[in-house]
């Protein structure tokens, strides 16, 4: 499905609406100025607020792409495209539910 190109200013947040930032490895593509997201690239949560009953801490840390683009890649990977794939996870690796985009650039668009 064709969708705009995320990139690391991507204003993102995990299902419990902790900021996620998406921390590019390659910045040699870059789109508004900022590096292009691919399917290798770390997502990083800071500050959820999730809990499981009990009460026990289940804070989503990381995020994991599990799809990107079919036909575009940068440094050999596929990118990222919004509306993303993709599963936010605890330390325990429980996942959590797919991280929402808010924002991202509009001018690049891949499928």
């Amino acid at each position: 499905m064709p969708g705009p190109l995320l990139h690391a200013g991507a204003t993102c947040t995990c299902p419990h609406g902790a900021p996620l930032n998406i921390v590019a490895a390659s910045p040699r593509v870059t789109v508004s100025g900022m590096p292009v997201a691919v399917v290798t690239d770390q997502g990083l949560v800071a500050g959820c607020p999730f809990t499981v009953p009990g009460p026990k801490p289940q804070p989503c840390l990381t995020t994991r792409w599990i799809a990107g683009a079919a036909r575009v890649t940068a440094s050999g990977q596929p990118v990222l495209v919004n509306p993303s794939v993709a599963v936010c996870f605890s330390a325990d690796q429980i996942p959590a539910g797919p991280p929402i985009v808010a924002a991202s650039q509009t001018r690049v668009v891949a499928t």
